[in-house]
């Protein structure tokens, strides 16, 4: 028997009871369905969370550092020094520093708080930085300039603007050299941040910057713990991290105060492993149902050989090779299993997409490859579900086959 004649024989034999065959195929169907839809939904809500991480920008280093006692000193002239002494690995440095009291920021008729409980997408913050603050947390000017140095220096009253809260302020006047008043203090507008528009974190645009040096007057004098330190590249940032924390140990005494470098790179790595791991997980869960479908295939395929007993038996007795046999049992079980596999893919992508709409707010297509990873695995499972009954098939004795009913 030719492999066409097998497989017309499997499609006769399929499509001759479609409910058995649909019934049967429904176990691979719903587990290639669950795994692509679980495995898509969980690499979706990471790649929501990598953007996030994105957003913030790579290469960064996170620096908290603090003294106390009769010894406390402000160690921003030392660190930023330092950083700038390190001109090869480090492109720049900025203090974060957030205003702690509410802020009403007005402009015109229009005023917005910084302690804005009824929306917090309404919400501003007010961060103190240098004039390359932007540089560091991965904001990029879309009018205007950044801060300078001399006015960071000089406590100018200059500001620089989010791209969201400069549009609710000012609409659609360009707000460069406009004078806009935090508690009743001017500051005048000489940059506006291109918006990240990061899904579901509308804070990252509703920030005012204005420089740290204001933090005396503004702030309390609140003491500055926390800097954003941006590196050339990964691997300045990893050097950088070892040269940072031999400095701080330097600077800072063990009992007098504390330090901490984080590179920020670290969480995208950790964030990338987590992934995969996830998937995996998720992945071999949903896979359970396939192997139940599969165990359903054999149990369908041995009743198909006990129907079938006397068709076997005649091909047996006019020479049939029980390699022929067994090819037109495992082609009839493939075929199960494969169809069932592109059923469920095309489930999947719908599940897929309803869900990204409905949980994540976003349009979620599954991953080829976990797609066809899905499909190959139904079809394997045809091959190792099926190999048993085709074997058993092809054992027949000829006699014993005829004589049966």
């Amino acid at each position: 028997m030719s492999f066409r004649q097998a497989f017309k024989m499997a499609v006769k034999s399929i499509t001759g009871k479609k409910m058995r065959s649909f019934l049967t195929m429904l176990g691979i169907i719903i587990g290639v369905a669950a795994v692509v839809i679980m495995v898509s939904i969980i690499q979706g809500q990471n790649q929501r969370w990598m953007k996030y991480l994105e957003s913030q920008g790579t290469n960064k280093l996170d620096v908290r550092a603090s003294t106390w006692g009769y010894n406390a000193k402000d160690i921003s002239t030392e660190l930023s020094d330092y950083c700038m002494s390190l001109n090869d690995l480090v492109a720049g440095i900025t203090p974060n520093l957030q205003m702690n009291e509410e802020v009403n920021v007005k402009y015109g008729t229009k005023t917005f708080s910084t302690w804005n409980y009824e929306s917090w997408e309404d919400m501003i913050t007010i961060y103190l930085g240098s004039e390359q603050y932007g540089l560091c947390n991965n904001y990029t000017i879309v009018k205007g300039r950044e801060l300078s140095h001399l006015e960071v220096e000089k406590t100018n009253n200059v500001c620089v603007l989010g791209g969201r809260i400069a549009n609710r302020l000012f609409d659609y006047v360009d707000p460069i050299g406009k004078t806009i008043t935090l508690n009743g203090t001017p500051f005048q507008v000489v940059g506006v941040y291109e918006q990240k528009d990061v899904d579901n974190w509308p804070e990252w645009d509703n920030i005012i910057v204005i420089p740290y040096t204001f933090n005396r007057s503004l702030n309390r004098n609140q003491s500055i713990e926390s800097y954003t330190i941006k590196a050339v590249d990964a691997s300045s940032a990893t050097r950088a991290v070892t040269l940072l924390n031999g400095f701080l140990k330097g600077l800072i005494p063990e009992e007098q105060g504390y330090f901490s470098v984080q590179n920020s790179n670290e969480g995208i790595d950790s964030a990338n492993e987590e992934n995969l791991v996830q998937s995996l997980v998720v992945g071999c869960i949903a896979g359970v149902s396939l192997l139940v479908g599969g165990i359903g295939i054999m149990n369908i395929m041995l009743v198909t050989v006990t129907e079938r007993t006397r068709e076997i038996g005649i091909r047996k007795a006019i020479g049939a090779e029980r390699k022929s046999i067994i090819i037109q049992f495992l082609i009839e079980a493939c075929m199960l299993c494969g169809l069932g596999g592109i059923i469920g893919i095309a489930f999947g992508y719908l599940g897929t997409l309803i869900a990204g709409k409905f949980m994540l707010q976003m349009i979620l297509y599954p991953n080829m490859a976990i797609t066809l990873g899905a499909f190959a695995f139904s079809v394997i499972l045809g091959v190792i579900f099926g190999i048993y009954p085709a074997i058993k098939a092809s054992g027949l004795q000829p006699v014993v086959a005829l004589r049966a009913d």
